[in-house]
């Protein structure tokens, strides 16, 4: 079992109950899946973008990546339907935990002049949306063998009702949000 998984259940579900006093155990909020994602802007300068994208957010996760497509055509960025334009993966169960582990003790202190995520990136229903800028954050990614830094977006989809909700349960989680 996930070391993230036990400080739910042991530390982080009762205190949820305890706060917003839930009376069935079934309303406290948890995470449900966290999604990757990665836009691949040189795809028509450099062909092997995409597996290099999808490569990098494999190695990240321990997951294949998905090849995302555009789903219209766009004249000013030259995209066409139909057309690679990044990838990206969803990350449930143990290894969803093991990744956010991963992400809150070891990714993000390695952030230069990190002061904290911002708490306001909530959508409104409880799901939480991080900006990343580079992926060499991660232990796992061999820095001579990048051919290119790229950014990605990690959305937390959790069963929390209210933003507010949602902040603390990703709070008692360990995600080092900037004080306010």
């Amino acid at each position: 079992m996930p070391r993230l998984l036990e400080k739910y259940k042991a530390e982080v579900a009762p205190a949820l109950q305890a706060k917003f006093k839930y009376k069935n155990p079934m309303q406290i909020p948890k995470l449900v899946k966290v999604v990757l994602n990665m836009g691949v802007s040189d795809i028509r300068e450099n062909p092997k973008a995409i597996e290099n994208a999808a490569g990098d957010l494999a190695i990240i996760t321990g997951q294949k990546a998905v090849v995302t497509k555009a789903k219209k055509s766009v004249a000013a960025f030259r995209i066409r339907e139909g057309m690679n334009i990044g990838c990206k993966v969803t990350l449930r169960g143990n290894r969803m935990y093991e990744f956010v582990d991963k992400l809150f003790n070891v990714g993000l202190p390695r952030v230069r002049d990190f002061r904290g995520i911002n708490p306001d990136s909530f959508d409104g229903r409880g799901n939480f949306t991080l900006g990343i800028k580079e992926q060499l954050i991660f232990p796992e990614i061999e820095y001579d063998k990048v051919d290119k830094v790229r950014g990605m977006d990690i959305t937390f989809v959790t069963t929390a009702k209210t933003d507010e909700e949602a902040r603390e349960l990703l709070a008692l989680l360990g995600m080092p949000f900037a004080r306010s």
